[in-house]
């Protein structure tokens, strides 16, 4: 009873810091004129999560580190972390095939930043995802690593689909601030939570499988700095909200491969 109020009482005190210090932190911002798009404006709250985690666990619970999954473990992970460096780009080439049988038109990648090349520009994301890593660690640490552990121990898929609920709720905030802006905010958020869900799925199985935090944050990067850059690169001329679907589409069949094959499981 004592472990069950303690593990209770922690995860209160981590979603209060998580959600206030970062929607303060957002809708503060908006406030004073600052774009949200802007990724220094981001930061700030970016890092609510991981210092919601760090005081529970620290002066909360008492619990400590020791399953925080801290260490690299790049030799023993390797293929994680292939997977969470490289998939995005998969994911960018499932969701152009997706959008193409759909009947959407794509625009080309040359060109859009700086004149580099397609190809050159796909091939730069991809060094820049690994040092901008620890950025998306701020995120991960709290959710994957604090609150997917504790939300329902025991039960890895209850708490996995949960936290990617509580995750996509965190993100609200952005519909309405200029971060994202949706034709019909219902059913954009509605696409989000699913969209967050979808991910959630992929990144505690990262996270899982290589018994290391990093790798989620890898994949992390990735999607915010790959699939997300690209795919609004090629799908310039549609809307926001089919945009969306069509991301989540390969997502969802990536998430439903990972629940049906019950790799989950510690």
């Amino acid at each position: 009873m004592i472990v069950v109020k303690t593990r209770m009482s922690g995860l209160a005190v981590f979603l209060g810091l998580a959600f206030g210090l970062a929607w303060l932190g957002m809708i503060g911002a908006w406030a004073l004129g600052f774009s949200l798009v802007n990724p220094l404006v981001q930061l700030p709250f970016a890092f609510a999560p991981a210092i919601a985690a760090f005081v529970v666990r620290r002066w909360v619970t008492g619990e400590g580190f020791a399953d925080a999954g801290l260490r690299l473990r790049l030799r023993a992970a390797w293929p994680q972390y292939l997977a969470a460096w490289l998939g995005p780009v998969a994911l960018v080439a499932a969701t152009a095939a997706v959008a193409v049988l759909s009947g959407a038109r794509l625009a080309t990648l040359d060109g859009q930043i700086a004149g580099l090349p397609g190809w050159a520009l796909v091939a730069v994301l991809l060094l820049v995802v690994p040092l901008l890593t620890p950025i998306y660690w701020g995120e991960e640490f709290g959710w994957t690593s604090y609150l997917r552990q504790r939300v329902y121990p025991g039960r890895p898929v209850a708490a996995t689909l949960t936290t990617g609920l509580i995750w996509a709720v965190w993100h609200y905030p952005l519909a309405f601030v200029g971060y994202i802006e949706f034709e019909n905010v219902v059913v954009g958020l509605a696409m989000w939570t699913v969209s967050f869900v979808c991910q959630e799925i992929l990144l505690s199985w990262l996270r899982v499988r290589s018994g290391s935090v990093w790798t989620a944050s890898l994949a992390h990067a990735g999607n915010n700095m790959v699939l997300a850059l690209l795919v609004g690169f090629l799908l310039a001329d549609v809307s926001v909200l089919t945009v969306t679907a069509l991301t989540t589409i390969p997502l969802a069949v990536l998430a439903a491969w990972v629940l049906t094959t019950g790799r989950l499981r510690p």
